[in-house]
């Protein structure tokens, strides 16, 4: 008995998964869009990934949230020639690396999955999960790698939130010749956001903390998923000023 309910339990999530991706091709096909299904990391250990920079690198003063945002960015300059920790702080991951290697590793550890193309929709699955929890998806998309992730959070007990950024796997200066777009939409209702992406070298932490990203409360969340599934639309851009310095 216990053989065969374990067997049906994983039948079941098989089965609730197909009819996510299903879903999630039917509503967004006409649109030409890549959809991709992601399901959330869950209350694992949680790690702060500032403290592992922290610890790592303590000559640079790690990424302190106190500290203003140009600081921040003189510190990650100075780091990106150091290691970086692991961008999966629920997965509590000791690893730390170079930028150069973050990909491989989010992808061969995590299983991370890539999208390509310049926009694309990031459905997260099982909203209801209690926090914390993490929906995590790179985009490879204007010869760079980006790292999309929707946290689930409580900042204040009993009052979770949903934090959405994309961050660049790559140095601060690069970050500076992007913008990202989020854009949820639903029930003729339309929200977005856009912001020059930060560098993982900043800590996703920091990003939260600051409050610079997608911020939406559980009734808004609510509002704007589907059986407890969020699409997020994702579209990256250069800025003019980079674009005319790469054709220079």
């Amino acid at each position: 008995m216990l053989f065969f309910t374990q067997c049906f339990g994983a039948v079941l999530d098989l089965i609730h998964l197909r009819f996510q991706h299903y879903k999630a091709k039917r509503v967004f096909a006409a649109a030409g869009q890549l959809v991709c299904v992601v399901n959330p990391t869950h209350n694992l250990k949680y790690v702060s990934s500032c403290r592992a920079v922290t610890q790592s690198a303590p000559e640079q003063g790690g990424c302190h949230h106190a500290h203003p945002h140009h600081l921040h960015h003189q510190q990650a300059e100075l780091r990106a020639t150091q290691v970086t920790p692991c961008l999966c702080p629920l997965f509590s991951c000791q690893w730390e690396g170079h930028l150069e290697v973050v990909v491989p590793h989010l992808r061969q550890t995590h299983r991370v999955d890539i999208l390509q193309g310049a926009e694309i929709v990031f459905l997260a699955t099982d909203m209801h999960l209690p926090a914390p929890a993490d929906w995590i998806i790179m985009h490879s998309c204007l010869g760079h790698h980006f790292l999309l992730v929707l946290r689930k959070q409580e900042r204040h007990e009993g009052h979770p939130q949903f934090f959405a950024t994309m961050m660049l796997i790559g140095t601060p200066t690069q970050a500076d010749c992007f913008t990202y777009r989020l854009e949820l939409s639903r029930n003729h209702r339309r929200l977005k956001w856009e912001a020059t992406p930060r560098s993982v070298l900043e800590c996703v932490d920091s990003v939260i903390t600051d409050g610079d990203c997608l911020v939406l409360n559980t009734s808004l969340a609510q509002l704007f998923s589907d059986n407890g599934s969020l699409a997020i639309g994702i579209a990256i851009t250069a800025t003019e000023v980079c674009s005319s310095e790469a054709e220079m």
